[in-house]
Formats: C-alpha cells, structure tokens, sequence
C-alpha cells in the first residue's frame, strides 16, 4: 500500500466522518429547532391562555361594577320617589281644610285632653290654625290656646302645672305611621 493509498483513504475516512459529523449535527439542529419551536408553541399558548384570563376577569370586574352602578341607580331612584310621595302627603295634610282639619285636630286635642285628664292645659299649633284651636278650646273648660307652633297640623299639649308636652300634631303621626308602613309603601310603589 502506497502512501498516496493510505492518504486517500485517511481522506475518505475523514469525509465520511465529516458526512457523519454533518448528519448528526443536521439532526441535532432539527432536534433542537422542534424543541425551540414546541417551546415557542407552547409560550404562545400560555401567554394567550393568561391574556384570556385577564379579559375575563376584566369583563367580569366591568361586569359586576356595571350591576352595582345600576343597583345603585335604582336605589337613588326609589329613594326619590319615596321622598316625593312622602312630600306629597305633607302637601296633602298641610292643605287638610274645613270638617275634616276640625275633625282631625279635635280627636288629637281631646287623645290629649283624656291622658292629661282636668288639669290646666295649653294647646300649640300651626299659624293657621289658631281660630281653630281657640273654637276647639272652648269644647274644655281648662284648656286654652298658648301659641304657635311649627307643625303641617294637629297640636302640642302643654301641662301648665306638670309641665309635661304631649306632641299630637300630623307631622309626629305622619312619621310614625310612615316608618311603621314604608315596608307595605315600598312594595306597593314598586313591585
């Protein structure tokens, strides 16, 4: 064997080698590129899966501030209308007139004239009723009117030796019967 011989297939060798060495890195790379690509895949699928999420969560966030706004809304608007029929039965007990103010102011004088029983009384009430309390005083022999006070009707009884105060006037019934029935107002106005 000659040397040209040896050499040829030490290059032959060599290329075979370097065929070898060229397929297995050719392999390593197209290992390495799905790897890279089943990571990228992979990264995308997350980030989109995150992304996802939080649209989610944003829009149930939106969402449920959104119901809370319109509660809220509804609330204020029942809170006004309540506040306007309220207003209206003040306006409508303010302007109570004729037999039926006397009627009224008579039966809270006389609730009162009974707890007190013969002692010396002073009625109250609103400006333009004093004619009314001063004809209804006159039903009573220890009863007299003292004055004014700042009511839509009825009257506040004063005790002039216990000095003692009854409040019978509209304003105070009209409050109690309001709270004790805003429940039956409420479901009436909006169900």
């Amino acid at each position: 064997m000659s040397l040209e011989t040896v050499a040829d297939d030490i290059r032959e060798q060599a290329r075979e080698r370097a065929a070898e060495l060229r397929a297995e890195g050719e392999q390593q790379r197209e290992e390495l590129l799905e790897q890279a690509r089943q990571e990228a895949d992979q990264i995308v699928a997350d980030a989109e899966s995150t992304v996802a999420g939080q649209i989610e969560q944003e829009r149930e966030q939106a969402l449920s501030s959104a119901k809370l706004e319109a509660k809220q809304a509804r609330l204020e608007a029942r809170r006004e209308l309540l506040a306007s029929v309220h207003d209206d039965v003040e306006a409508s007990v303010r302007e109570l007139d004729g037999d039926r103010r006397y009627d009224l102011t008579s039966a809270v004088v006389e609730a009162a004239v009974d707890e007190f029983g013969e002692e010396p009384l002073l009625l109250y009430g609103r400006a333009g009723d004093q004619e009314l309390l001063a004809e209804i005083a006159t039903e009573y022999g220890h009863v007299s009117v003292g004055g004014e006070f700042d009511c839509l009707g009825g009257v506040v009884v004063e005790s002039e030796e216990s000095q003692v105060r009854v409040n019978n006037t509209f304003d105070t019934t009209l409050e109690t019967v309001w709270d004790e029935n805003l429940r039956e107002i409420s479901e009436s106005l909006f169900a």
